[in-house]
């Protein structure tokens, strides 16, 4: 599945190149195989993430404990109060990890309602259109669906509640990020951030490797980009 997404990869060439190669195909069909390829693209990063180490054993998305706290870490870790610490950091990952599938039905539904001139920006786009074009329809409804369930997941972690009063405080002084006052909107935030960085990865992979296409459709279209 996750080299189904490699042929947006095949979309996002120069323009006049793909004018040469969809000139014997309809705009219907360009349009239908670009719809193929970012749902399955889509599902394929919430399958990446939305399981049990999808953030926390992956570097590239991991959520480190908020700038603030991160601060006061090595004293936190000098006074014995290291677990409190690493139970933070696990609490916040698998609260994203929770989260994350709840994209999947959004992510279908932004490609269902894509436009014509939605699927031309992201087919004469730059390499990282189809993620542009998810971040832009989807970030504010995600991260909507997204908030409450990283809030019910950090509830349990007492150390969250005195970050939000540290934050708070510091936030007044200019000292913390305003967005970071509160614990569950830095955790709702990195999750997104995960999520599009895993959809712009899988992009930038498949662009190296184009697979064969999986589906008439697609090799109908992607075949004549080829050409």
């Amino acid at each position: 599945m996750v080299r189904i997404l490699g042929f947006v990869a095949t979309f996002l060439v120069p323009a006049a190149a793909c004018a040469a190669g969809l000139v014997d195909i309809s705009n219907r069909d360009a349009i239908k195989g670009l719809k193929e390829a970012l749902t399955r693209g889509g599902q394929t990063a919430v399958a990446r993430l939305g399981v049990e180490n999808g953030f926390l054993g992956n570097d590239r998305v991991k959520i480190p404990l908020p700038p603030p706290l991160r601060k006061m870490e090595a004293v936190m870790r000098t006074i014995g109060m290291d677990g409190h610490a690493d139970e933070l950091v696990l609490r916040m990952n698998r609260a994203a990890e929770a989260a994350v599938p709840e994209a999947r039905t959004l992510l279908v539904d932004a490609v269902k309602k894509m436009s014509v001139q939605d699927a031309k920006g992201i087919l004469a786009g730059g390499e990282d259109a189809a993620t542009q074009y998810f971040k832009r329809t989807t970030s504010e409804p995600l991260a909507k669906r997204f908030q409450p369930i990283v809030k019910k997941a950090m509830e349990k972690v007492k150390l969250a509640e005195k970050y939000d009063e540290i934050a708070a405080s510091g936030a007044k002084f200019g000292l913390v990020k305003e967005e970071d006052a509160q614990l569950e909107d830095y955790v709702t935030r990195k999750a997104l951030d995960g999520l599009f960085v895993i959809i712009a990865e899988e992009e930038k992979k498949i662009r190296k490797d184009p697979a064969a296409a999986a589906s008439a459709i697609l090799r109908k279209v992607f075949g004549a980009i080829g050409k």
